[in-house]
């Protein structure tokens, strides 16, 4: 736990940086889920088409969605080696819209929430520890010099940042210790555009609101807004941009419609979720118990893909269908926590009964967990400290410790002999019986390096991998084991393509060159 939120934080700051290189743009919203990622997302790839060398920042995700960096602020182990870092995965999914590498610096502070009232601070790659949102608002000042140190490291190698705020930007109650909107913004000289919501209703009032709510000096910071998710008629919509302006003095800078394929992209967290279920009907049914601190989801939209499978996310209050060939229990933030959200909802009961009907299990990291006699948690990491009967499907336990395990993947599964790519990115030891019997066999230096369990009847898996499914060529390994047939899909070229519509779709309803001279 943190104990002292006003403690100074060290973190290694960069060289002393000269004029900035970089122009910047910061897109605030004027609510959570306006579409500030994917926009954001499409104008990285939109201005990197266009020759600029682009970079994605926000200095504050709060999302169990994380990616692994090759870079922290971490010191080498005694290999020599920079251990990874982690951000949030809507800005990894922006560095690939910039064809980069993804960076700690592009989101220096990441939140993983593990209670409804508290969250796991990520400064730069390095877990400071979990604390409550009383105490982490205390604690924001003192991350703000770590924030713009990186927003420096970014702009001095771009020629264009796009910055991303975090929910609503004039939520001015929390002005003293904002380090993600206005008071960024007035750090580090950035020009806003306020992003507003059509779909969701109430675009109207939520821009002039925000002007209502923010000071003068914050008022004159935005050069414009922009309504996003527009669907209709935009003759219909035109006087209330026109009221708008007047009501404000910011330029409307244009409308964005609709994009339909947002839904062949990443999601960046878990209000994804609850956007109607695809696929229903399809041969192969997959059902996911939508747990509390579901993370990592993302594993599962390959298989969401597949013209064959549906992946069906079980909400609470709902048994896990009849139907059901296969059950994922996907990552989460909470193990333990979890593991009581799957007995008061009766899921237990529901999976055990599948496994003795001859169905499948798998599980993702914590899903894999779950998956074991017990998991302990002496230390208190997720929570209070103690021990959680796991499902006993396989015969492991975990113990949850302090030291968080982030590695990339590049390899080849022995047992499936497929080439994978990955992460693995948890925090727990797993040990016992089962793990003789490995779920997979990872080449690494020319080594075999066993990883998972798979039970002896080869029903019940897991493994702490993420990304498995993105590999086509394991992808249809893996669905051949459960009975079904993959399609053709390239699941990384319809990723790509993805980004290039969306980047499409902002060259169509905004005028980029007139939002490349707003930025400074």
């Amino acid at each position: 736990m943190i104990d002292d939120p006003t403690a100074p934080i060290d973190f290694p700051a960069g060289p002393q940086q000269g004029p900035r290189r970089a122009r910047a743009l910061m897109i605030q919203g004027t609510s959570s889920d306006v579409g500030k990622s994917l926009l954001v997302a499409g104008l990285c790839r939109a201005f990197t088409r266009r020759g600029l060398v682009v970079r994605p920042f926000k200095a504050q995700n709060m999302s169990n969605n994380a990616a692994v960096t090759p870079d922290s602020d971490l010191p080498p182990g005694p290999d020599g080696q920079i251990p990874r870092g982690e951000i949030g995965r809507a800005q990894a999914l922006q560095a690939r819209a910039c064809r980069v590498t993804p960076s700690i610096h592009m989101n220096p502070v990441l939140l993983k929430p593990q209670t409804l009232a508290g969250s796991q601070v990520v400064l730069r790659g390095r877990v400071l520890g979990n604390c409550r949102a009383k105490v982490y608002h205390k604690m924001k000042p003192q991350l703000m010099p770590a924030v713009l140190d990186s927003f420096a490291r970014t702009a001095a190698e771009a020629d264009l940042v796009l910055v991303e705020g975090a929910g609503s930007g004039a939520e001015v109650y929390l002005r003293k210790s904002d380090i993600t909107n206005m008071k960024l913004a007035q750090s580090a000289d950035l020009p806003v555009v306020i992003l507003g919501d059509i779909d969701r209703g109430g675009a109207l009032a939520a821009v002039v609101g925000t002007h209502a709510l923010l000071d003068e000096s914050e008022r004159a910071r935005v050069v414009g807004y922009i309504i996003n998710k527009f669907r209709g008629d935009l003759s219909l919509f035109e006087p209330a941009c026109t009221l708008m302006t007047e009501r404000t003095g910011w330029p409307w800078l244009g409308v964005v419609r609709w994009f339909e394929g947002a839904a062949r992209l990443p999601a960046e967290d878990s209000l994804a979720l609850e956007r109607p279920a695809e696929g229903e009907g399809r041969g192969l049914n997959i059902a996911v118990p939508q747990l509390s601190r579901v993370a990592n989801f993302d594993d599962l939209d390959p298989l969401a893909a597949e013209p064959g499978v549906s992946v069906r996310w079980v909400k609470p209050g709902t048994p896990i269908p009849r139907d059901t060939d296969v059950v994922i229990l996907p990552g989460s933030k909470a193990t333990r926590a979890d593991l009581e959200v799957l007995r008061r909802e009766g899921w237990d009961i529901d999976i055990l009964a599948h496994v003795r009907q001859g169905g499948r299990v798998l599980g993702l990291c914590a899903g894999y967990q779950m998956l074991g006699r017990v998991v302990r948690d002496p230390q208190g990491i997720e929570g209070p400290p103690g021990e959680t009967p796991g499902l006993g499907l396989l015969d492991l336990e975990t113990e949850i410790s302090g030291e968080k395990h982030l590695v990339e993947l590049d390899t080849r599964d022995r047992n499936s002999g497929c080439p994978i790519t990955g992460y693995e990115m948890h925090m727990g030891r797993t040990r016992g019986p089962g793990l003789e019997r490995p779920w997979l066999v990872l080449e690494e230096d020319g080594h075999a390096r066993p990883e998972g369990a798979v039970s002896a009847d080869g029903r019940v898996s897991g493994g702490y991998v993420h990304g498995l499914f993105g590999s086509d060529a394991f992808r249809a390994w893996w669905l051949d084991q459960v009975g079904a047939r993959a399609s053709a899909l390239d699941y990384e070229a319809r990723v790509e393509a993805a980004l290039e519509a969306l980047a499409d779709h902002c060259e169509e309803n905004l005028d980029l060159d007139a939002l490349l001279a707003l930025a400074r």
